[in-house]
């Protein structure tokens, strides 16, 4: 199969890097697996060997009419549900509660996807994502948070399962990969709405003007800044310092 730039489509070629990263996900053997873009399968079978079902969408209609052809019996068993259509309008309710969340996703889509079923109403309860190696690291490894890392550390744990050459896809993209988990995902650091929503208002005054300390983005913004060190960046202030200041707006 030819890929489609305008999907952003990177096939995963090599099996055994698939069947690692459905051995790292949180998974078990009576739960479900939510994929995004299964693209040739290759995915797809592992995730089949450990999960009890799978529901994947798939926009390239090409695609989703192979993927029917190679999985009809895992499809007729109902093992498989496919769904052609695009992840953007996919409704996210529809999915059984304790889902996880796995997939090799389209780079461009990354901080989309976050925000889709993160901040959903039916939050999966891990997300294992093959993602660009550079924002895997952001995320769980870097000693500088960003909007991006705080986001994803308010709802759950993330974790830098292991990197993936851009030699294991095709065609090659530019950077290299890496497979990210986050665990425990839940609403549980907020006690409803109206805190959850300080908190992402919070955190975006703060990073206003990267260059600017915390403090005076805050007070430029209408927020009162703590007891924040003056000479703070937004990039310096761990997750619990940003959820300690939202609960304060209450």
């Amino acid at each position: 199969m030819r890929a489609k730039q305008s999907l952003g489509q990177n096939f995963l070629m090599h099996a055994r890097i698939a069947e690692r990263i459905a051995r790292v996900a949180p998974l078990t053997s009576e739960g479900v697996v939510f994929e995004i873009g299964p693209g040739t399968g290759m995915l797809t079978k592992e995730l089949l060997k450990v999960a009890k079902q799978v529901i994947a969408v798939e926009a390239d209609e090409e695609l989703f009419k192979k993927l029917q052809d190679d999985f009809a019996s895992e499809i007729a068993d109902g093992r498989l549900m496919l769904t052609h259509g695009d992840i953007r309008t996919f409704d996210i309710t529809s999915l059984p509660d304790g889902y996880a969340l796995v997939a090799n996703i389209p780079y461009y889509l990354t901080g989309e996807i976050f925000r889709m079923f993160l901040e959903s109403e039916r939050q999966p309860r891990s997300m294992t994502l093959l993602v660009q190696k550079e924002v895997a690291e952001r995320i769980a490894r870097s000693k500088k948070e960003s909007i991006l890392s705080l986001s994803v550390k308010a709802y759950g744990t993330p974790h830098y399962e292991f990197t993936v050459p851009r030699g294991a896809f095709l065609p090659a993209p530019n950077v290299d990969s890496a497979v990210l988990t986050i665990s425990d995902i839940s609403r549980k650091n907020f006690s409803n709405r109206e805190e959850e929503q300080n908190f992402f208002d919070l955190v975006r005054a703060g990073f206003a003007h990267k260059r600017k300390f915390v403090r005076k983005n805050l007070t430029e913004a209408g927020f009162a800044a703590g007891d924040i060190p003056e000479k703070a960046r937004a990039e310096d202030l761990s997750v619990e310092v940003w959820l300690a200041l939202a609960r304060s707006l209450q």
